[in-house]
């Protein structure tokens, strides 16, 4: 499998089927989380610590990749994510509404590993049209 078949299974089978107990076969220990310029440590066990939090909000989350695209050790992927709003986030409560984000993963890769991760997500344009958040 090449990094990115890869990522593509990480994202499609590991965080949509929420296998917890593997993502250290995908993620590096020295993982880091890249916010703009910032660079944020998360390692395995933030970013295990990420996933069970989202799924507080989504349990059924399922990703999708779209497309992706590589550029040496990055891996940059397109995805669709569907899921139901069920749990509690940021004071927004459960709506029972079936979402749809999109969004893109930047992930380097280096010895089959994610050592750096970032990216962004439409979530507030799809809280906006499902009409869960007012901009008012």
């Amino acid at each position: 499998m090449d990094y990115r078949e890869r990522i593509r299974y990480f994202y499609e089978v590991i965080v949509s089927n929420h296998l917890i107990d593997k993502v250290s076969e995908y993620i590096s220990d020295d993982c880091t989380v890249r916010i703009g310029e910032r660079i944020v440590p998360t390692g395995v066990e933030g970013m295990r610590q990420h996933l069970i939090d989202v799924r507080k909000t989504y349990p059924n989350l399922k990703m999708t990749i779209i497309r992706q695209y590589c550029d040496g050790d990055y891996i940059i992927s397109e995805f669709v994510t569907e899921c139901i709003h069920e749990g509690e986030w940021l004071g927004i409560k459960p709506t029972g509404k079936k979402l749809t984000f999109t969004g893109v993963d930047i992930d380097k890769v280096v010895d089959g590993k994610i050592v750096e991760h970032g990216g962004a997500m439409n979530t507030f344009e799809t809280l906006f049209e499902e009409k869960i958040i007012s901009p008012t």
